[in-house]
């Protein structure tokens, strides 16, 4: 399979993030996605560095104002904190109801609140450019799909789902998936599917479509009420104005089996046939593992396999952008699980 992947994701390494009051390590880490290439090479998978520029798609996709947020947060925040060089911000403040965020404070830890969901998306000197890279890799992946490749895989980090258009969260900048979809469509496929299969709602994907009828996008998820990101990803949430219809979410409670789980996958892929859309853009997030320390499913290595014979089964031109999936020295196993059960449906 044709992979797109940068081999300066090290760039961005935060040592530590906000967990349930505590500092602790963080979750998302390099070593993830080291494992994942070093299954894809004993596969023999192609692997390629981006060759696309993603900014017109993450211009059509991201405000300017929190692009540029980006671009320059670490310069940003030594003009702030002139000896913070060893130090990761977090935003200790946000703009909740009432409070305006229209204007762009002079203060950068507020700066970081603004443009933050949470505070456990840690920022380093490397992080816009990994993050634009992963954009990058994503956009790679979907320009080989729209020239007729009939799959590739983004393999980068960090991931992309819960950025929004102007805000980060759930260690994720620039919204990868998106960018893959906005760039079939810039490409001429009529209509893009995006399936989000990740532990964790894509609250970022969602809102960024949320009133568009040429990316549907559909998830199934752990149950908001009760899991991240909370706030977001309840069935009731069906998309407006133009793309009323075109928003799709399935969650479901913690502790969800293998067999539910994968009935409730059919009525996702009966969404995407019934939209009649011209390409794919799977989410691929591998934190519905038995093994995941912070999600809650129960799919086994054998149901990523499933996974991916049933995604090759909507034969579709599909993209696959690798999301969470913390149960790190296993994440390679079932990603490649994933992609020999796409190719084994193929017939590849």
């Amino acid at each position: 399979m044709l992979v797109f992947h940068d081999p300066l994701h090290r760039g961005h390494a935060p040592t530590h993030e906000f967990f349930r009051g505590e500092l602790v390590p963080c979750f998302e880490k390099p070593e993830r996605v080291d494992y994942v290439m070093e299954q894809l090479r004993a596969r023999g998978d192609l692997l390629c560095e981006p060759d696309i520029d993603s900014r017109s798609a993450l211009q059509r996709l991201h405000t300017p104002r929190y692009l540029q947020f980006l671009e320059t947060a670490w310069d940003r925040w030594l003009a702030f904190q002139p000896d913070g060089r060893r130090q990761q911000p977090f935003p200790s403040v946000w703009p909740v109801r009432s409070l305006r965020s229209d204007v762009e404070p002079a203060n950068f830890i507020a700066q970081l609140g603004l443009y933050s969901m949470d505070n456990g998306t840690p920022l380093v000197q490397g992080t816009w450019a990994v993050a634009k890279r992963a954009a990058d890799a994503a956009a790679s992946a979907a320009a080989r799909v729209a020239a007729g490749l009939r799959v590739a895989f983004s393999c980068t980090r960090p991931p992309g789902h819960h950025a929004g258009a102007d805000f980060m969260g759930g260690y994720c900048f620039l919204n990868n998936a998106a960018v893959a979809a906005q760039t079939l469509r810039d490409l001429g496929v009529p209509r893009v599917a995006v399936l989000d299969v990740d532990f964790h709602h894509g609250n970022g994907t969602q809102s960024i479509f949320y009133e568009r009828s040429d990316v549907l996008f559909v998830s199934l998820h752990g149950d908001p009420a009760s899991e991240y990101p909370f706030y977001l990803g309840y069935a009731d949430e069906r998309g407006e104005g133009a793309g009323l219809g075109y928003n799709r979410n399935y969650p479901m409670p913690a502790g969800t089996p293998a067999s539910v789980w994968f009935d409730t996958l059919e009525h996702a892929c009966t969404d995407i046939d019934q939209a009649g859309c011209d390409a794919l853009v799977v989410s691929l997030g591998l934190d519905t593992y038995e093994g995941d320390p912070i999600s809650h499913f129960k799919l086994t290595r054998a149901d990523f396999h499933r996974l991916g014979v049933r995604l090759a089964r909507l034969n579709q031109p599909t993209v696959l952008v690798l999301e969470g999936g913390y149960a790190t020295a296993d994440l390679g196993l079932n990603a490649a699980a994933v992609l020999a059960g796409f190719e084994a449906e193929m017939g590849a």
